[in-house]
């Protein structure tokens, strides 16, 4: 939690609170947040849990936290970067439109939603804006690279490429832009970076799409199996 780029030092017990309501996004109850953050204490344990971080999130002056009956939600003008990066992870999904991308600032699709959070309903939404911002950011690759902007497209694969090294449609998009910027060289060596990897962590083989993108750049059809 920040304020005026300060910021504001919160005990982990109401940093759960905030962090549960703002994946929320729509008023929760009481009950609710107490059960889910408190699992293995009894409810009335809970709810006393509860009550005290929301006293000391009310006692860092800073106004995150609103109650309305049994009900609790951020404050209106709290503003959550979650929310921002998916946004954009929405409109960049699919079809970009014509000229857009160069400009776009698509960083926050590399974070992750409170990493080293092991909690259940920290570890669904994590994996919901993985798979989100790795779609978008593909997407958006795509959108480059068709515009001949392969700095700006290889940037953004390599991006996509070290946020989910095993995911075959980005080495794919890689090697589309080496071979659009005429480095059969590059295309190659990523081909088989990722059969590599594939065989290593999944026992799997490249995909005929995959195959078919580096046809024709092997001596012969042993070097792309073995």
């Amino acid at each position: 939690v920040t304020r005026d780029r300060d910021v504001v030092r919160l005990p982990m017990s109401s940093r759960r609170v905030v962090a549960f309501l703002a994946l929320r996004g729509h008023p929760v109850l009481r009950v609710h947040v107490a059960g889910a953050l408190w699992l293995d204490s009894p409810e009335e344990r809970g709810f006393a849990n509860l009550r005290s971080a929301l006293w000391r999130i009310h006692r860092s002056g800073v106004g995150l936290v609103e109650s309305a009956g049994d009900s609790l939600r951020l404050a209106p003008d709290v503003r959550v970067d979650l929310d921002e990066a998916t946004a954009l992870a929405r409109r960049l999904t699919g079809s970009v439109p014509l000229g857009a991308g160069a400009d776009v600032d698509w960083m926050p699709l590399t974070r992750e939603v409170l990493p080293d959070w092991d909690e259940d309903w920290a570890l669904v939404e994590r994996e919901h804006f993985r798979n989100a911002s790795l779609q978008a950011l593909e997407s958006l690759c795509e959108h480059l690279t068709a515009q001949g902007r392969l700095r700006q497209a290889l940037e953004v694969g390599l991006a996509a490429f070290a946020r989910e090294p095993l995911r075959e449609s980005a080495h794919r998009l890689l090697v589309r832009i080496y071979l659009a910027d005429g480095n059969a060289f590059d295309a190659l060596r990523q081909f088989r970076l990722y059969r590599d990897l594939a065989r290593s962590r999944m026992g799997a083989e490249p995909s005929p799409q995959m195959l078919e993108l580096v046809h024709g750049l092997v001596r012969d059809a042993t070097d792309v199996s073995v």
